[in-house]
């Protein structure tokens, strides 16, 4: 029988890789080819990770950037794993009560919509810091791709033109943008091929010398931008801009070592908090997609998010942070002992305490043939970020000071947070959600994971770490699984619409309110077991997700 052309493009994206070779994991095919075939020329896993992010920010301009920021969690096969941070740092010119009115009330479009939401872009140098340490491969080579993809252009797939489609009405707003994205207003069609020639005489730039984006013809650019825009970058904040080698977080769950980010993410204090809290509980007993490991899990993420509010921003800006506390096995044990078996807890703004009864990101995952290996997760914040191309340069930038909390106080049930430790400060990194996490198991890589979503990027991670070590599912299913998310304010669950209604009405029965969406996330994945690599990518939100074998 023949099988139909959508149908083998389906089963080709959707069909976990098999493999004792290297493989790359990402949201786009084309760029997970790019860091294939430096695996297959040699390159380390830090080299195809940096060359399939520089091929992100051409194909998957939603979320691969060169102006916005993130953070890459490394675990050599010798040595210590690495952690570094290249995200978005504030500008000179912020401060606490700089997404309030002059009456004090709250100004969301500042907040999310303005060029003050910008904030020093931190890609182009993490990628090269990433390089310095561990790379083998020339620069110039893990560029290449990137600039050929810019320059030639690449065709344009059904899920990628509907994308750049919907957008079309913000890209309006701003010409620049709409001239690149755009067939003269009109929308780009599936089959149309995308050419980027700004952007790849900028990467053929930053090929050359990766400063020009700090101080160099790009700086320049950008600053022309913001002068003619209202921003409030200045020459003086690109020029201070440094990413940051970090220790990771450490945790270990049912014998795993995790192995996730620390602040100023959240990621890694929320999954590995409501890991320990989980790890008190039989999941596999009560079984995937139950309603009694749904409530579990949810509880466990609620403490763990109520937390997150109470201590968690930027370390430089926020003396010691009580991770060690936070993260301790008594502390989970205390709070397991909140959660009742069989009914909702409920959040509330003005308390931590518990009685005893958006956006869109980008991950990619790598493991070389040597079992190094990559876990990266990047943003623009917002999906296109401000849907702002900057002018001459052909790179989106960044609505990342969103991530800053709204203002002094402004706590409320709808989620809207404003506690100090995050709030905005000259030259402080908002606090982020993005969870890259490398799990070990006996000395070797077990689980790379990650994914985008705002503030359900750790509950996403949650649900695939427990899906491979509670439930023993193999990549596809740990991937394709229902999922859920509690993020502590507001008091919900977010179900995928997937999940069993049996659960869903226990769910209900136990006092939770749930909130139903189509998809949440798309996890990049690699999971090894008896020495078999399988990659799975999450087609779910993103079709052209691809695992690709070196």
């Amino acid at each position: 029988m023949r099988v139909p052309l959508y149908l083998a493009l389906f089963l080709t994206l959707a069909a976990p890789a098999q493999t004792l070779r290297g493989v790359v994991v990402s949201q786009e095919r084309l760029a997970s080819e790019a860091g294939a075939q430096v695996l297959r020329e040699g390159g380390t896993a830090v080299d195809a990770t940096v060359a399939t992010a520089f091929a992100l920010a051409v194909v998957h301009p939603a979320a691969g950037n060169l102006g916005g920021g993130g953070f890459l969690l490394s675990r050599p096969t010798s040595g210590q794993a690495l952690f570094l941070d290249f995200r978005e740092t504030a500008p000179a010119a912020a401060h606490p009560r700089m997404w309030l009115k002059e009456d004090g009330t709250y100004d969301e479009a500042r907040h999310h919509e303005s060029l003050a939401a910008v904030g020093v872009p931190g890609t182009v140098a993490g990628l090269r810091t990433a390089w310095k340490r561990a790379g083998r491969l020339p620069w110039a080579r893990l560029l290449r791709p990137a600039i050929r993809l810019a320059r030639g252009g690449f065709v344009l797939s059904e899920n990628q033109a509907a994308s750049l489609e919907k957008q079309l009405p913000e890209f309006r707003k701003h010409p620049p943008t709409l001239a690149q994205f755009s067939r003269g207003g009109e929308p780009l069609k599936a089959g149309d091929r995308l050419v980027q020639r700004d952007l790849a005489r900028t990467l053929e730039r930053l090929a050359k010398d990766w400063t020009d984006f700090y101080r160099g013809a790009t700086t320049r650019l950008i600053l022309r931008d913001m002068q003619a825009g209202g921003g409030l970058l200045r020459a003086a904040d690109l020029r201070a801009y440094r990413p940051r080698w970090r220790e990771p977080l450490r945790g270990s769950y049912r014998g795993v070592e995790v192995l996730a980010a620390p602040p100023p993410s959240s990621g890694g204090q929320v999954l590995i908090e409501a890991l320990n809290v989980l790890e008190g509980y039989d999941l596999k007993a009560a079984g995937a997609a139950s309603a009694t490991t749904v409530h579990l899990a949810s509880e466990a993420l609620r403490r763990a998010f109520a937390d997150r509010a109470q201590f968690l921003g930027d370390p430089g800006f926020n003396g010691d942070l009580p991770l060690v506390r936070l993260l301790s096995k008594e502390h989970a044990a205390s709070l397991r002992a909140t959660i009742r078996p069989d009914h909702a807890s409920a959040s509330a703004p003005d308390r931590f305490t518990w009685p005893a009864d958006r956006p869109d990101t980008t991950h990619l995952s790598v493991l070389d043939r040597k079992g190094n290996a990559v876990s990266l997760t990047y943003t623009l914040e917002d999906s296109y970020g401000l849907k702002r191309i900057v002018p001459g340069a052909g790179f989106l930038l960044n609505n990342e000071l969103g991530d800053f909390n709204a203002g002094p106080g402004l706590t409320d049930a709808t989620g809207l947070i404003g506690t100090a430790p995050n709030l905005a400060q000259p030259g402080k990194r908002p606090l982020s959600s993005m969870c890259p996490v490398i799990l070990v198991q006996g000395g070797k890589v077990l689980l790379v994971s990650g994914s985008p979503g705002g503030r359900t990027i750790p509950s996403t991670v949650l649900n695939t770490v427990l899906n491979a070590v509670d439930f023993g599912m193999e990549a596809r299913s740990t991937v394709d699984a229902p999922r859920f998310h509690h993020q502590w304010l507001p008091d919900r669950i977010q179900v995928e619409a997937d999940l069993p209604a049996a659960t869903q009405a226990a769910l209900k029965a136990m006092g939770y309110a749930l909130k139903d969406v189509k998809k949440q996330g798309c996890a990049q994945v690699i999971l090894v077991r008896d020495g078999q690599v399988e990659g799975a990518a999450d087609i779910r939100r993103w079709p052209d997700s691809a695992a690709v074998v070196e």
